[in-house]
């Protein structure tokens, strides 16, 4: 039979296309010798495999990555992430992302689960996340999240003039047919956003945005599914027709997380943060007020 075949037998733990890969890149040996994949094999012959580590076998690696820390002790970690960071390595982020910086940066966080991150923002969503740096302050954090008393606010520039204050009481859950995005959906989870109009502008309105659960996506959905996407969202967007002006420039979701409240696990006192706003929302939002 032909060798690909072959080794699809051999190695079924290994797609097709991953052993065609390697054969073509000559880490499959037959008789110790590089081959073609349409070589025909009789049985008896020797193949040798040196497989090429797997990029998610090394994601979780300290990595010397530049953290903008808000606050420290010897329980908690609060940073403030800047756009364009990825939280947890995954397909197609394996390294670089805020969970190397996070080893680099205190290596005894590879004793606890996910380097000590306990909820997450999105890879172009900017502002302050808490880490624990114990299994116990993660534990107690993962319990504040659970029972609701994490406060967390956000700073969201969405389309169009929001006529007043709101709410969106909506369960969202993975999208029926595009399967990286989320949608209202009734046979989702329960979701609840709370608005507040700051300010109004020609063609946009800022928002304060405070959350009672913390599903995937739900500032951007919540307020799309009302009409609202917000700026720069490349995946929320429809419905608004083409951006104009200074909307149309700034090129990923105007979503900062600027407030983080908690109740310290080991002390016990209340204890809240604060992140101004990046510099490319506040130059927007500049720009928008000419």
């Amino acid at each position: 039979m032909r060798f690909d075949q072959a080794l699809a037998r051999m190695f079924p733990e290994h797609s097709r296309s991953r052993l065609a890969a390697w054969v073509k890149q000559g880490q499959v040996r037959l008789d110790h010798a590089a081959v073609d994949a349409k070589r025909k094999v009789w049985g008896g012959e020797r193949v040798s495999l040196s497989a090429p580590p797997e990029p998610r076998d090394s994601a979780e690696q300290a990595e010397a990555i530049a953290l903008d820390i808000v606050h420290e002790d010897s329980a908690v970690l609060v940073l403030n992430k800047p756009a364009g960071l990825v939280v947890h390595p995954g397909s197609g982020n394996w390294q670089g992302t805020l969970l190397n910086g996070l080893l680099h940066h205190h290596p005894p966080l590879a004793a606890v689960p996910r380097a000590g991150i306990v909820h997450r923002l999105d890879k172009d969503t900017s502002g302050l996340l808490v880490v624990a740096k114990t299994l116990e302050a993660q534990t107690d954090l993962v319990r504040q999240l659970q029972a609701r008393t994490v406060a967390r606010k956000y700073l969201a520039l969405v389309h169009g003039a929001v006529a007043r204050d709101g709410s969106v009481d909506a369960p969202i859950g993975r999208h029926q047919t595009q399967r990286t995005r989320m949608a209202v959906s009734e046979h989702g989870r329960e979701a609840r956003t709370h608005y507040r109009v700051l300010e109004r502008y020609a063609g946009a309105s800022l928002l304060e945005c405070s959350l009672d659960t913390g599903r995937t996506h739900q500032i951007r959905v919540h307020l799309q599914s009302i009409g609202h996407p917000l700026v720069g969202d490349p995946v929320y967007r429809a419905g608004r027709g083409a951006a104009v002006g200074p909307l149309a420039n700034f090129k990923r979701q105007a979503l900062h997380a600027y407030r983080l409240g908690l109740v310290h696990p080991q002390s016990g006192k209340t204890m809240q943060w604060e992140a101004p706003l990046p510099a490319d929302f506040r130059l927007l939002l500049d720009d928008l007020a000419v």
